[in-house]
């Protein structure tokens, strides 16, 4: 029927046309953020589901900081330990020279300053093996706790270890002054270093269960991310081939609505 009132091939050419004119938008958004699903517009599920993914994917990353943090911690307390273990060694060879019968007093003298000297220094070392305020070999120190999971429901405890004077055997008034005193110090510097060398041991099994974490941690984070890609990113080829397919469909659109919106004017050819 032809009509001037109603056209109905230019309604559908033109329902078609703004069809392929939407496709063709989000097309373009796709390309342009590198996204698929952009928003909650595009597929709210889709988001939500992403959303909650990258929620976790922080939180992992907190959880890494803290982890390190806690490694590093340990690494500091380690260190100290170690020249703690290595003082001691020295102390027991200068304790066990002093306990020497045959040495004069002026020897067992300066075997002494040596020896105090030495056990100052571990103090001096227990004091300042600290990293970010905190403090894991000192005289009442605490534990230190680490992150476990991205919701914070889970966390690694390192025990603290006391590796003070008094906290391995020792006091600030230990010496060799005498070769009775020096005799009983062979034993007594024998069992604080027995003593560093397990605390040193605790705290290297507490430095791996950080290691662990951390690398199951990226491991998981890493994962989560290519989860959250697959989910939301743009396929660019696949985007591109259906570009090209819209632009086709646009041109015929418009070509087809041109066609529709003409054949009115065929009504004037009845009336000439």
């Amino acid at each position: 029927m032809l009509s001037v009132n109603t056209n109905n091939g230019a309604m559908i050419a033109l329902q078609y046309l703004t069809k392929t004119q939407g496709d063709m938008s989000t097309v373009q958004s796709a390309i342009s953020t590198g996204y698929k699903v952009a928003s909650a517009k595009d597929d709210g599920a889709t988001y939500a589901i992403a959303q909650n993914m990258r929620g976790a994917v922080a939180g992992y990353q907190s959880v890494a900081d803290s982890l390190n943090r806690g490694i590093s911690t340990v690494d500091v307390a380690m260190s100290a330990g170690q020249s703690i273990s290595d003082l001691l060694i020295q102390m027991k060879a200068k304790a066990l020279a002093s306990a020497d019968k045959s040495i004069d007093t002026a020897s067992r003298t300066a075997l002494n300053n040596d020896f105090t000297a030495l056990r100052d220094q571990i103090q001096a070392i227990v004091d300042n093996a600290s990293f970010n305020g905190f403090n894991l070999i000192k005289s009442g120190a605490d534990d230190i706790t680490a992150l476990a999971n991205s919701d914070g429901t889970k966390r690694i405890t390192v025990v603290h270890q006391d590796l003070s004077l008094t906290g391995i055997g020792l006091s600030a008034t230990s010496n060799i002054s005498v070769q009775s005193g020096a005799t009983a110090m062979v034993a007594t510097v024998q069992s604080a270093l027995t003593d560093v060398n397990k605390k040193l041991a605790s705290l290297s099994a507490g430095a791996k269960k950080y290691s662990i974490q951390l690398d199951f941690t990226s491991k998981l984070s890493n994962t989560l991310t290519s989860g959250i890609g697959n989910l939301v990113d743009a396929n660019m080829a696949e985007e591109s081939a259906k570009l090209t397919a819209l632009q086709t469909k646009q041109q015929l659109g418009v070509q087809a609505l041109s066609i529709a919106n003409s054949a009115p004017q065929a009504v004037l050819s009845l009336f000439q």
